[in-house]
C-alpha cells in the first residue's frame, strides 16, 4: 500500500491524461513491416478517416468512440494513437487494467509514443506505482524534453518517494518551461519540500 506524504500547502493537481489529438503520419519505412495494401485506396464519402472520425466523437464525449478506435485499429489506421487515446478511455471508465494494456499495446505498435508514456505513467502515479510512473515520466521527458507537465507530475512523483532534491530540481524545470503567470502554488510546494530537508 502507498503512502501518502502530506504537505503543509495546497499543492496544484498533477496534470490530467493526453490523448492524441492529431493523425500521425504513417511510417513507410518502419522496419520489418511490408505494405500489403500498396496501390490501394479506401474512399471515403466524408473525407475522414477511422481514427479522425473517433477522435471527433471522443472530444465531444461520445461514447461510440471507443468502438471507431477498435475499428481503426482493424483498419491499421493510426494504430498506436488509437490504443493510446482507447487507454484514456479505459482509465476513466476505472478499467486499470485494460487501460494498462492500451498503453502497452500502443506501445508495442510505437515504443518512442510519447503521449503513451505520458499517459501511462499518470495510471500509474494514480495507481500509487511510483517506481513505474517515475520510469514513464523520464521516458516521456527525454522523447520531448520541452513538454512542461511531465516535469511536474514527475516532481510530484519524487516528493511522493521522498526524493526531495530530484523533486525540486523537475518543479523548478517545469517553472522554466511552463507559460502560467502564477506560480505560487508551485513556489509554495518547492518551499515547503526544501523545508522538509531543512
Amino acid at each position: 500500500m502507498a503512502k501518502v506524504v502530506k504537505f503543509p500547502v495546497q499543492p496544484p493537481e498533477k496534470f490530467d491524461f493526453r490523448p492524441v489529438r492529431k493523425k500521425r503520419p504513417a511510417n513507410p519505412d518502419k522496419p520489418g513491416q511490408l505494405n500489403l495494401f500498396a496501390g490501394g485506396k479506401i474512399v471515403k464519402l466524408n473525407q475522414l478517416s477511422t481514427f479522425e472520425e473517433a477522435l471527433m466523437l471522443d472530444e465531444h464525449g461520445d461514447e461510440r468512440a471507443k468502438d471507431l478506435y477498435l475499428k481503426a485499429i482493424v483498419e491499421f489506421d493510426s494504430v498506436p494513437d488509437a490504443f493510446c487515446n482507447l487507454g484514456i478511455i479505459e482509465s476513466r471508465a476505472r478499467n486499470y487494467s485494460k487501460a494498462v494494456d492500451c498503453f502497452t499495446l500502443s506501445l508495442k505498435e510505437d515504443p518512442r509514443h510519447f503521449e503513451s508514456h505520458y499517459n501511462l505513467a499518470n495510471l500509474y502515479a494514480e495507481l500509487g506505482n511510483l517506481p513505474l510512473a517515475k520510469l514513464h515520466y523520464q521516458i516521456s521527458i527525454s522523447i520531448e524534453p520541452e513538454f512542461p507537465n511531465s516535469y511536474f507530475n514527475l516532481g510530484l512523483t519524487q516528493a511522493m518517494s521522498k526524493e526531495i532534491e530530484e523533486s525540486v530540481q523537475s518543479l523548478l524545470t517545469y517553472k522554466n518551461l511552463a507559460a502560467h503567470d502564477d506560480m505560487t502554488p508551485v513556489d509554495e510546494l518547492i518551499d515547503s519540500l526544501l523545508r522538509t530537508v531543512r
